[in-house]
């Protein structure tokens, strides 16, 4: 887990890594974080998907993205201006690659 915060002063606790709850719920976990974007993103998908091969899409939908969902999280949050709230913050960001060095 690591700590990013906004200059505002609000800070969000984020997993990085794997996905545990996407994994299990699917889009649940994005639409309860209020990434909406992502939340729709992955129930249509799973929508789409599962139509075609009688639900075994949408679970296929979810291991996708429990491996991706994390990392899409904590960049959306760099564009929106929250940076990384202590020096472990940084370095497991930067061992992850989501930030650059």
């Amino acid at each position: 887990m690591i700590t990013m915060t906004n200059k505002a002063g609000l800070s969000k606790r984020v997993k990085v890594g794997f996905s545990w709850t996407t994994f299990f719920f699917g889009f649940l976990p994005a639409l309860f974080r209020g990434d909406l974007k992502w939340a729709v993103i992955m129930f249509i998908i799973a929508c789409v998907l599962g139509s075609f091969t009688f639900g075994i899409g949408a679970w296929v939908t979810s291991l996708v993205f429990c491996f991706i969902y994390n990392k899409i999280y904590i960049k959306e949050l760099i564009e929106k201006g929250y940076y990384p709230a202590d020096e472990q913050s940084r370095s497991v960001l930067v061992n992850n690659q989501i930030l650059a060095a």
